[in-house]
């Protein structure tokens, strides 16, 4: 394998273990968001867009290439003077053989690279809808708090004016019968002197 397929099937090895590493359950969202916006990721991700457009410049013309190679090397029997050659035919079944594998190596690194990209976003998203809901959660939580509080606060201010309602009620009760006890002794006091008065000019008639 020569140098350029070599580099290509170590990056398809890497894109492999980057998306295995992706998919692992037990990481969360959150983590992943925090370690993609360390400085590292940040610095990578600054020049991230220049670099992958460039990669996928590179595995479409590896890809382009290795098309380029199977045509070549696809039907040896009419390239090739089978009585001439006799092994011929096998070492264009090995060059066929090689182009194959680098079509299938720069394929999928190509395949990967759009998969990875698209993954790692959906990792993005998903942990700031995570975030999200939690501030929502949490100011849903809050209001209700408040809410709670403002209700129970309304029930003790209507707690206290029926109670003060009810203090009144009583005072002003007791100072009406207070008013017709003093009531009823004036007009006892009143029959009293009526009386009084009254006895004295019947004995003088008579």
């Amino acid at each position: 394998m020569s140098l350029q397929w070599t580099a290509v099937a170590t990056f398809l090895y890497a894109e492999v273990f980057a998306v295995l590493l992706l998919c692992i359950p037990f990481i969360s969202p959150k983590r992943w968001q925090k370690i993609f916006k360390s400085r590292l990721v940040e610095l990578v991700v600054t020049y991230g867009n220049t670099f992958f457009v460039v990669l996928i410049v590179i595995l479409v013309l590896l890809v382009i290439d290795a098309v380029r190679e199977i045509r070549k090397y696809d039907d040896v029997t009419e390239k090739v003077n089978l009585q001439n050659n006799p092994g011929a035919v096998e070492h264009f079944h090995m060059k066929l053989f090689r182009a194959q594998r680098n079509l299938y190596i720069a394929g999928f690194s190509l395949l990967l690279s759009f998969l990875l990209r698209r993954l790692v976003t959906l990792i993005s998203q998903q942990a700031t809808l995570l975030a999200s809901n939690e501030a929502f959660k949490k100011q849903a939580e809050s209001a209700s708090e408040a809410a709670k509080k403002y209700m129970e606060e309304n029930d003790q201010l209507k707690k206290v004016k029926l109670e003060k309602a009810e203090r009144e009620a009583v005072a002003m009760r007791k100072q009406s019968e207070g008013l017709t006890k003093e009531y009823d002794r004036l007009l006892e006091e009143h029959a009293k002197l009526q009386a009084a008065v009254d006895g004295p000019t019947d004995k003088k008639e008579e």
